[in-house]
C-alpha cells in the first residue's frame, strides 16, 4: 500500500459506508466522512452547525435551522442509524435519536467504557528482519505504534524493535488521564536501572485510559508488545490527519529493515550476524552490549534527547 493509498482511509475504523451524516441528512450535496462519524470531535460539523445558526439569525427561528430539524424533515427512521452500525462495531441494527450527538449519548459511553477494560485480542502479525511487525498497525519512525479501533480511538504502544534494543524495563510512566498529547511530542517513559528515555506520540489527542497492568508490571512491554503491554488510549484528533506521518503496510516493512541496518552500522562488525535478515534479533540488546551506548541508541531510533540533555532543556 503506497502513502496515497493509505490517506484513503483509516484502517482499524471498519467503516461500513463513508457518506458524512449531514450528506446523508440533505443538507450537503457531497461530503465523505473522514472522522469514524465522531462528529463531536468534527471540525467540519461545528462548522456547520456554526453556519445554520447564523443563518437562523438567533432568535426562535434557531430550531428551524438545526441539525435536529433538519433530521426529522430528510433523514428519519433506518435511514438514521446509529454510528456505531455505521462502523460496523455493533452488528444489530440500530437507531440514532440522539441527533448524532454522541457525546451525550449514553449508549455510546457504555460501548467505550466497555472497549477501555476489554482485553484487545492478538494481532497477526508477520516477521521483517528478524522483528515481528503487527498487521493492520501504524508505526511512528520513534518506533511506537497505533492501532485506530472503532469509535476512532487510538491505542498505542511500543515496537518490537524498540523492546528488543533496550530490553525490559523496570518502570514505564504514562501520561495522566485527561493529559493533551500532541504528535511527535513525548509520550511514555521508559527506565532501565540508572536509564531512561522518551518515546514521541505517534498520534495528538486526549488521554482516555492507561494500562495499569504495565505500570505495575513494566516487563510485560518486553514479554507482549502488540497485546497486553500496550501502553494508553487516545481519543485522536482527526485520527486521518495523523496518518500523514505514519507508516503502514509495506512502507512499515521497508523501514524495519532499513532500521536493522542502521543499527548494525552501529554495531562493531564482530556482532553483525546476531540480527542479520532472518534471524532472530538478540531478545536485549543493549543488556548484552552496553557498550553500543543508551543514549546513542536513544537519539538515534527514539528521535529524542537523551534523559539529561531533556532535563537541562
Amino acid at each position: 500500500m503506497t502513502r496515497r493509498e493509505n490517506q484513503k482511509k483509516v484502517i482499524g475504523f471498519q467503516v461500513v459506508e463513508d457518506a458524512c451524516i449531514w450528506m446523508k441528512a440533505g443538507v450537503i450535496s457531497f461530503r465523505e466522512c473522514d472522522n469514524d462519524y465522531d462528529c463531536a470531535t468534527c471540525p467540519f460539523d461545528k462548522a456547520m452547525r456554526r453556519s445554520m445558526e447564523k443563518q437562523a439569525g438567533g432568535g426562535d427561528q434557531k430550531s428551524a435551522y438545526s441539525f435536529a430539524e433538519q433530521l426529522k424533515k430528510r433523514y428519519d427512521g433506518a435511514r438514521r442509524p446509529c454510528r456505531h452500525a455505521l462502523t460496523g462495531r455493533v452488528d444489530a441494527p440500530k437507531i440514532c435519536t440522539g441527533n448524532y450527538e454522541c457525546d451525550h449519548c449514553a449508549y455510546d459511553q457504555m460501548l467505550d467504557e466497555m472497549d477501555l477494560i476489554d482485553d484487545i485480542a492478538m494481532p497477526m502479525a508477520h516477521m521483517v528482519a528478524g522483528y515481528q511487525v503487527a498487521d493492520a498497525y501504524y508505526y511512528h519512525a520513534g518506533h511506537i505504534w497505533a492501532r485506530f479501533e472503532h469509535s476512532g480511538r487510538t491505542r498505542v504502544g511500543f515496537d518490537d524493535f524498540l523492546v528488543k534494543l533496550f530490553g525490559a524495563p523496570n518502570r514505564i510512566d504514562l501520561p495522566p488521564l485527561g493529559a493533551r498529547v500532541e504528535q511527535n511530542a513525548p509520550g511514555a517513559a521508559f527506565f532501565r536501572d540508572s536509564h531512561q528515555a522518551v518515546a514521541l506520540t505517534p498520534v495528538g489527542g486526549r488521554v482516555l485510559a492507561v494500562n495499569q497492568q504495565v505500570r505495575a508490571h513494566p516487563e510485560i512491554v518486553h514479554q507482549d508488545p502488540y497485546c497486553k503491554g500496550w501502553l494508553f488510549i487516545l481519543e485522536p484528533d482527526m485520527p486521518k490527519r495523523n496518518l500523514k506521518q505514519l507508516l503502514f503496510g509495506r512502507q512499515c516493512d521497508d523501514w524495519v529493515e532499513q532500521e536493522q541496518q542502521r543499527l548494525l552500522a552501529m554495531i562493531d562488525p564482530k556482532y553483525m550476524g546476531m540480527a542479520a535478515t532472518g534471524g532472530q534479533p538478540v531478545e536485549d540488546l543493549f543488556g548484552s552490549h552496553p557498550e553500543i551506548g543508551w543514549d546513542r541508541m536513544v537519539k538515534a531510533f527514539l528521535h529524542t534527547l537523551p534523559a539529561k540533555a531533556q532535563n537541562s532543556a
